[in-house]
């Protein structure tokens, strides 16, 4: 039988907090009731709703015992002053009882799939542990390392930020070996206010790396020599390591191929040529691909077996995953699901990759992306070319953003433009037919991901499946 995740006393002692019973957590750990196991211990947060209203249903569902500011009801628990703070005790512990390699993740844009590619190499190798979707906000962190087995070998997390200053003390918590920033795009303009900042405040996940550590950065971003700069000044003893196109890049693209379901990268990984296939279409996943072979590499991992454990890698939903769904009336479409999140980067990254699926119809459905900030209007508006790129034979549009795409298409592009998609859903489901390839993405708000949901309900074989467009409030830019 293997060792408890976390015992009462230990969890006292780290929090400073009271047990009012003995218990082990032969669990996880757990935030929702919905979700969580028998064995699981549960976190009373306090975020858009007080956990501790919900301790009682913990309980109900199998729950070992619960993390408390106060005590409710007659279940073991371990009250204490702040449980965040004491989740990021608990978290800390779990790191510093741990050997693993630890790798931390950010970008604009790439890198929740950068992280679960890791996941997929780190997986073959031995015990790993990753972030659970995207729980990479101001609980997601700790709650990931609390999470960690102490016989954890590789570990990857996700580090996200939504306003200035949060991705440093989330880097001094996690304290990885290998950090990564993906690129530098528009996104979160609307609270940092330029690239500039941006670049700024993602080149902090490198403030808590371990002495010695590896940052790895874009080659081909405006930002790498900015990046690399605060880099070195977080972690003078540091390596830093490159991927992409250009010719002196540690991981380089030498080329790439897709039949428009299946993508062959083609990297030199430091003189190592390998082959890496995947599920997934279009060039940008070459650069996830890069990273994330590169990244592994530095836990003591071959890059050939890198590349070998990644190849047939699949994007979660809402990443650019491919359905073949049923139309009711008979034939087919294919869905291209983007809807998990949206800026100008991944936009275009997205439109670009339409061009390279089978042929059909193209048709495109986009949401408008948020926290742009002041040029949100002209990055709706320079849509308008990479749309018509796609060749696509329809367009709709949702949400008041998106106007300014609307107004920027040629006039004989057939579109569509609804305040929100719900009242887009009729003319979409008019639209359809027989072979069609349908793109939506867009914005967590714009529900673009509840529009593709809605389409799988619609479709006869997927009648009854769960949703899998609904987002975690603890994933951030």
């Amino acid at each position: 039988m293997s060792a408890p995740l976390w015992t009462s006393a230990d969890m006292a002692l780290v929090t400073g907090g009271a047990a009012t019973a003995d218990f082990n957590v032969i669990g996880s750990v757990s935030i929702d009731t919905r979700t969580l196991k028998p064995g699981d211990l549960f976190v009373a947060l306090t975020d858009q709703r007080d956990g501790h209203d919900f301790v009682e249903a913990a309980f109900a569902a199998g729950a070992s015992g619960a993390l408390v500011s106060r005590k409710v009801g007659d279940g073991p628990q371990i009250v204490v002053d702040d449980v965040l703070k004491a989740l990021e005790q608990m978290g800390i512990e779990a790191r510093s009882r741990c050997a693993a390699h630890r790798t931390a993740v950010t970008g604009s844009a790439g890198k929740t799939s950068v992280k679960e590619m890791l996941a997929q190499i780190y997986r073959a190798f031995g015990p790993a542990h990753w972030n659970v979707k995207s729980f990479n906000n101001h609980w997601g962190v700790p709650l990931t390392l609390t999470r960690m087995p102490e016989e954890t070998t590789r570990a990857v997390f996700e580090i996200g930020m939504s306003t200035p200053g949060e991705i440093a003390p989330r880097s001094h918590m996690v304290r990885p070996h290998t950090g990564i920033v993906t690129c530098i795009a528009g996104a979160h303009l609307e609270g940092l206010g330029s690239l500039s900042a941006v670049a700024h405040e993602k080149a902090d996940i490198f403030a808590g790396l371990e002495a010695g550590g590896t940052f790895i950065l874009p080659a081909d971003d405006e930002f790498f020599e900015y990046l690399a700069g605060r880099a070195r000044r977080f972690c003078p003893t540091g390596n830093l390591e490159s991927f992409g196109h250009a010719a002196n890049a540690t991981a380089r693209i030498v080329g790439y191929e897709t039949d428009g379901q299946e993508s062959c990268v083609q990297l030199d990984v430091v003189g190592k040529p390998v082959l890496v296939k995947l599920n997934a279409v279009g060039e940008h996943w070459a650069l996830n691909a890069a990273a994330a072979v590169l990244a592994a590499s530095q836990s003591g991992l071959a890059v050939t077996d890198c590349a070998e454990a990644l190849s047939g890698y699949t994007p979660p939903p809402g990443r650019g995953t491919s359905e073949r769904l049923a139309l009711p009336g008979g034939g087919h479409i294919t869905l291209i699901d983007d809807a998990y999140n949206a800026n100008p980067a991944s936009m275009r990254a997205s439109l670009a990759a339409l061009t390279r699926r089978p042929e059909g119809r193209r048709l495109v459905a986009l949401g408008e992306m948020l926290e742009i900030g002041a040029t949100s209007d002209e990055e709706h508006a320079s849509l308008a070319a990479p749309v018509v790129e796609t060749g696509a034979a329809g367009v709709f549009l949702v949400g008041d953003k998106m106007t300014h795409l609307a107004d920027s298409l040629p006039p004989q592009l057939q579109q569509i433009w609804a305040p929100n998609w719900e009242e887009l859903w009729n003319q979409l489901e008019k639209t359809l037919q027989d072979g069609d390839v349908l793109l939506i993405k867009g914005s967590n708000a714009s529900g673009m991901g509840r529009l593709a949901d809605r389409l799988r309900q619609w479709s006869e074989p997927a009648l009854g499946k769960m949703d899998s467009g609904a987002e975690s409030a603890a994933e951030v830019g």
